[in-house]
């Protein structure tokens, strides 16, 4: 049952093959039997998923329901949910039981799924590999020696190893497509306003976004039919109409323009993971589609620019956790001030201490307009950029990273390098397009994405165009050793 779609068990579900109960059961058991080795889930919330299954086949019974109804699913643990721990992977918030629920999980709790757990997330959503988490490494299915990418480490590899059919993700600077990339899944990061930051525990305001990860396109396509959509609670949420995001997967891609950036192909592109791209992209042409080679100049400016604006929206963010009215408060303060800092040194890890510091010191008074506003007009060059590239051609396509997933461990003593390792996302996120990693191959035994990116509200188009690869490829239909013996 686990490598199933959504479809698939949906249509089980509703011939009464298969009960929500059942399916959710089976499920925890391989939680029970596979997370120890993976440690992909923070909080498994057993009785609470039994109760939603038993209610979903209540309204299946009747003859009710959607194609969500009854399907067991997990959410990263940066969104709140009601009654259950969230703890954005932090010690910080190791105590912190939400009053109220992210519009995210309301929706998909609304749309019928069952919730099996929380999952496990770089601190804050701060980082690449999923080491930074204060719960402990997320180990990747495909390999357990490597990480499954960050922060949706925990997600990614949850879905990959058949510990939940689909779960929810956040994208900063490419924390749904990198996992979704090193696990072999497929992720999509929306364009940001599609989906609602409400109760979505923020890292940089201006760049976070939910979005969903699953085996396949089609099965990212029905979540993000409940999960997208205008919301008051979010003002920068967008009021443009959602579209039918399944009923258009079946669309034929001929015609399909396909940008080929020249910059995503330069040096520190690994040749193995070039030659799969490459591989794919020729699988397009096969459908009709056409290609051509444009160019984001701006590129390389993306990793400065977004690690100045991002941990200075982080350090305004993350001031509001300071040991007085929720999460961690360091025993006896001798007065406010040093609670507050006892606090903060006791509840945040050192990456997001980091980080809390370089954003602290660009927005201090002198360095304001030297660094955070020259990183905002280049963040303006490299949207320019894509409107440009986006009026020539309809979808863009490149590497999610510019290798598979790399040793745990490997890369903790240079940020440098680890930073790198988002060179071919970050831009997305500062430009706010909407983009998706679909799997396309494997180097060395190690799963390998293909990034497909479109112009602002194109999810329909991205996932029509994913749907179409994954009908004529079965990437997406792999399933690393470990799973299959549970």
């Amino acid at each position: 049952m686990f490598q199933q779609n959504i479809a698939t068990l949906a249509q089980q579900l509703r011939n009464k093959e298969i009960s929500s109960v059942e399916l959710t059961q089976h499920f925890l058991q391989r939680i029970s039997q596979l997370d120890e080795q993976l440690n992909s889930f923070i909080t498994v919330s057993e009785s609470q998923a039994l109760e939603q299954a038993k209610a979903a086949d209540a309204i299946l019974s009747q003859g009710q329901g959607n194609a969500l109804t009854g399907i067991p699913i997990a959410h990263k643990d940066l969104f709140c949910t009601q009654g259950t721990l969230t703890t954005c992977g932090s010690k910080m918030l190791n105590n912190f039981i939400p009053p109220y629920e992210s519009t995210v999980t309301q929706r998909l709790a609304q749309a019928g799924t069952v919730m099996l757990g929380k999952t496990n997330m770089d601190e804050f959503a701060m980082g690449s590999s999923n080491e930074n988490s204060f719960y402990g490494a997320v180990k990747n299915p495909w390999n357990l020696e490597t990480v499954p990418g960050g922060s949706s480490g925990g997600s990614a590899a949850a879905v990959a190893a058949g510990l939940a059919t689909a779960a929810t993700g956040t994208d900063t600077g490419g924390s749904i497509r990198q996992p979704a990339s090193f696990c072999g899944i497929t992720g999509l990061k929306p364009t940001y306003g599609r989906v609602s930051r409400f109760g979505m525990i923020a890292y940089a305001s201006s760049l976070d976004q939910a979005g969903p990860m699953a085996k396949s396109a089609e099965d990212c396509a029905h979540m993000l039919q409940a999960m997208a959509g205008f919301d008051q609670n979010d003002s920068t949420c967008s009021e443009t109409a959602t579209e039918d995001y399944v009923s258009s997967l079946n669309a034929p891609l001929s015609g399909l323009k396909i940008g080929l950036p020249k910059e995503y192909f330069g040096d520190g592109l690994d040749a193995n993971v070039a030659k799969i791209i490459m591989d794919a992209v020729k699988e397009f042409e096969k459908l009709g589609a056409t290609v051509k080679e444009i160019s984001l100049p701006n590129l390389q400016l993306s990793i400065p620019a977004y690690y100045v604006i991002a941990p200075s929206e982080a350090s305004s963010n993350l001031s509001r956790f300071d040991g007085v009215r929720f999460g961690h408060r360091c025993e006896n303060p001798k007065d406010l001030m040093d609670m507050y800092t006892r606090s903060r040194a006791e509840g945040f890890g050192t990456e997001v201490q980091k980080r809390i510091m370089v954003g602290t010191y660009a927005l201090s008074e002198g360095y304001y307009d030297a660094y955070y506003l020259k990183a905002q007009r280049i963040r303006r060059l490299i949207k320019q950029d894509f409107v440009s590239a986006l009026e020539e051609v309809d979808v863009i396509m490149g590497p999610v990273a510019p290798t598979t997933a790399f040793g745990l461990g490997s890369k903790t003593s240079d940020p440098v390098a680890m930073y790198l390792e988002d060179i071919y996302t970050l831009s997305v996120n500062l430009a706010g397009i909407p983009a998706m990693s679909v799997p396309a191959g494997f180097s060395n035994n190690m799963p390998v994405g293909l990034q497909i990116m479109g112009n602002y509200f194109s999810e329909a188009k991205l996932l029509n165009v994913a749907h179409q690869y994954q009908q004529v490829t079965d990437w997406h239909t792999q399933t690393p050793n470990m799973a299959k013996g549970a």
